[in-house]
């Protein structure tokens, strides 16, 4: 049984933590507001822009002109997968669900006979995909939301990827990341971003995306022509697409971190109940015994 000072130390130890978890709480609560405005407020933009080229690419496609951003290269057998996780840990099962997701594609990747590349965007997914697949990450990009995410850092990602593609380095590239659906669930997304395909709908949306305006059977003249407008947008939705999805990130992290430090207060906050009690019984019971020792001494005197 430990001593009362053991008790003393470790009840002083656990509301230390409890005070850090709670301030880590209340600093991710503030940053989550923003970080959800943020997420929401790209939403219309990226499904927009994603359903306008769906409706331009889909009388393209095939033809002789088309942007091999649209076409591809004629060939799915390189695929370079981007996992996009936090730099920081303390937020519960954020980064080992975006990182387990990651494991899967690259699994099932290499059971079709695929050769993988992947590209992590954050520490904490590396620090997972590397004991596993150290040969298979190409680099590692961190801290892009420092001091603040935005789409210059994003738009980098997106060159950076384009220059790949331009050089013949893969042939389809997807990414993986979290949507934010609340602070306590985390949707794990997989969405492909080269070549270009229609994003599905998302169910878990409260508002069914309204028509394009683009009605189906109807032809369409453009100017300047399809190709044109393809070549210009293609590229700028790649940029588009990571932005969205480096904000759903952020989002769901700061909802996964606030979510986690509130049970980690609460679970610090029983803890310290539980080992008060322990205290007090043992001073009770070293109190008794020494009350009794005195006894059988003035008695045997």
């Amino acid at each position: 049984m430990p001593s009362l000072k053991d008790l003393r130390v470790r009840i002083a130890s656990v509301k230390s933590t409890q005070k850090i978890t709670s301030a880590m709480k209340m600093v991710a609560a503030a940053k989550l507001r923003r970080a959800q405005e943020q997420a929401e407020a790209s939403r219309p933009f990226s499904d927009r822009m994603g359903r306008m080229l769906a409706n331009v690419a889909s009388s393209a496609k095939g033809s002789a002109g088309a942007p091999r951003l649209l076409s591809g290269t004629g060939s799915e057998q390189r695929c370079l997968l981007v996992v996009a996780t936090a730099d920081r840990g303390l937020c519960g099962g954020f980064n080992s669900n975006i990182a387990r997701e990651g494991r899967r594609a690259v699994e099932q990747l290499k059971a079709d006979g695929k050769d993988v590349q992947i590209l992590c965007v954050g520490r904490k997914g590396r620090d997972v995909l590397r004991r596993i697949y150290p040969s298979l990450i190409i680099d590692t990009i961190e801290d892009v939301a420092k001091p603040a995410l935005t789409y210059e850092s994003a738009e980098a990602i997106g060159q950076r990827i384009l220059r790949m593609f331009d050089e013949d380095a893969f042939d389809v590239c997807q990414i993986v990341y979290a949507r934010f659906k609340s602070a306590m669930t985390q949707v794990v997304t997989r969405e492909q971003l080269i070549p270009f395909v229609p994003a599905p709908p998302n169910e878990d949306d409260e508002e069914q995306p309204q028509e394009s305006g683009l009605a189906p059977g109807q032809v369409y003249d453009y100017e300047p022509e399809q190709e044109e407008i393809l070549a210009e947008l293609l590229p700028l939705n790649i940029s588009v697409q990571i932005y969205k999805a480096l904000l759903e990130n952020n989002a769901s992290e700061q909802g996964a971190r606030m979510t986690a430090m509130d049970s980690a207060t609460r679970n610090a906050g029983d803890m310290i109940k539980n080992l008060t009690l322990t205290y007090n019984r043992t001073r009770q019971a070293v109190i008794t015994r020494e009350l009794i020792e005195i006894i059988s001494a003035k008695e045997a005197m």
